[in-house]
């Protein structure tokens, strides 16, 4: 924080009068290893920094990435080298006629710093549950920190420790199921409990396939794959550019013409999550309830729609999409699952979801993965790779009728350029009727 603060306050007395600035800063410090036949097959650590620098003159405005060396000097000279870059650019361009600065000196500062578990801890406990399995897998972890600060005297600063491990279990004929275990706590009996759950599920994998023709069955969802639904949904359903436009997928739900089951309650939950408490813009983010008891609720909001639209801006990103999302659980209770699912599917994951009629947020995927034949509570074989075609409005409407009262947190494991905060807490549903088209 120290460094970000001395290259805040240089950049406060090197912009002239008429200039103003935002001040973004990144960082993380990860370990990560990648492990193949249940095997460390690759170990390193990562440590990074960045800033990302906008210039603001006139209603002008342009961008520009820093990467930090971790020398005080060397890195004020790269700032300063990027401020002069960036004079010469804004003359160039037009004014932004959506340009809404918050000139409000806003304080935000939240440290998650729980301790995060040894790796050799981890790897020990890795060792030990996938003793005589072929496991596939990828463990990220360490603490990552954003920062913003502003020429008005807005300063933020947000860190947060967590680790996530994605793996996947391979049957000797290919077949596989793919599970994950995420947090900020690592807990040895819950992982193996976790793991032992796959192992059970890999075991069922060898069984001769089960053939379905299409058409409607009962289902049950595990958070896997609940959160490729709501992944998709997120393109745009909760944006208020996209739903301003008529663009949005939730349309309909927004207008009030469509609703989704009273069980469903969706919140972008900033607060205790990875996710800080600030936008790039300059805003500060709170809790929004997207979704209440079925029906829409709030929207998310960035500058640019908030002065487009005459909204008012809760700090939504520049894609409008959410963070760090929850679903209310339901009373499902996890034992009860196959009870309670009785004949029909177990779908723990969706795959290449994609929209088969978006206004109508009509979704076409497919089933990948764990997806198992279920007669009277047991489950009794595998089921091959099947097309998906159903509506939200189903799924998450008409058709749920039960959420489990244990949600997982699944966290984004996306490392491209550097890890990404973005969670999902999630729990599994009970649907009366999916309906599958081949």
């Amino acid at each position: 924080m120290n460094t970000f603060k001395a290259l805040v306050d240089w950049l406060k007395h090197a912009i002239t009068d008429s200039e103003q600035f935002h001040l973004g800063y990144a960082d993380e410090a990860s370990e990560f290893v990648r492990f193949n036949h249940a095997k460390v097959r690759q170990a390193g650590q990562v440590q990074q920094a960045s800033l990302s620098l906008k210039l603001i003159n006139d209603g002008r405005h342009a961008d520009l990435g820093i990467t930090l060396a971790g020398e005080l000097e060397l890195d004020r000279q790269r700032l300063a080298d990027g401020l002069q870059q960036l004079r010469e650019t804004l003359p160039l361009l037009p004014q932004d006629p959506y340009l809404l600065l918050n000139h409000n000196a806003w304080q935000s500062s939240n440290e998650q710093t729980r301790p995060l578990p040894e790796l050799a801890q981890v790897l020990e406990d890795i060792k030990a549950a996938a003793h005589g399995v072929d496991l596939v897998g990828f463990y990220a972890a360490g603490p990552i920190t954003r920062g913003f600060a502003s020429s008005s005297g807005a300063f933020g600063w947000h860190q947060a420790n967590s680790f996530n491990f994605d793996f996947s279990l391979f049957h000797a004929n290919g077949e596989a199921v793919k599970a994950s275990y995420a947090g900020h706590t690592w807990d040895s009996a819950e992982f193996a409990a976790r793991f032992q759950q796959a192992r059970e599920q890999l075991e069922f994998l060898g069984r001769p396939l089960h053939t379905l023709a299409p058409g409607h069955y009962r289902a049950y969802l595990a958070p896997a794959a609940i959160e490729e639904i709501i992944s998709i949904i997120t393109w745009g359903g909760f944006s208020a550019q996209a739903i301003a436009s008529k663009g949005s997928s939730l349309q309909k739900l927004y207008a009030g013409e469509q609703s989704l089951s009273p069980l469903v309650t969706l919140t972008e939950q900033i607060s205790g999550s990875l996710s800080q408490a600030f936008s790039t813009e300059g805003y500060p983010r709170g809790d929004v309830t997207l979704i209440k008891a079925g029906k829409a609720d709030g929207q998310l909001i960035n500058s640019r729609s908030a002065a487009e639209y005459g909204l008012s801006t809760n700090g939504a990103s520049s894609d409008e999409s959410p963070s760090a999302l929850q679903m209310a659980a339901g009373s499902l209770a996890q034992a009860d699952i196959l009870k309670q699912l009785g004949t029909g599917l177990y779908i723990s994951n969706l795959w290449y979801l994609n929209y088969s009629d978006l206004p109508a947020a009509r979704l076409t995927g497919m089933t990948r993965f764990a997806t198992f034949w279920v007669e009277d509570g047991e489950i009794k074989a595998p089921v091959s790779t099947m097309r998906f075609d159903d509506s939200v409005y189903h799924l998450l409407g008409t058709q749920l009728e039960a959420l489990t009262a244990e949600r997982e947190l699944l966290l984004s494991a996306s490392t491209y350029s550097q890890r990404n905060t973005a969670s999902n807490l999630l729990p599994g549903a009970l649907v009366k009727r999916l309906t599958l088209t081949l």
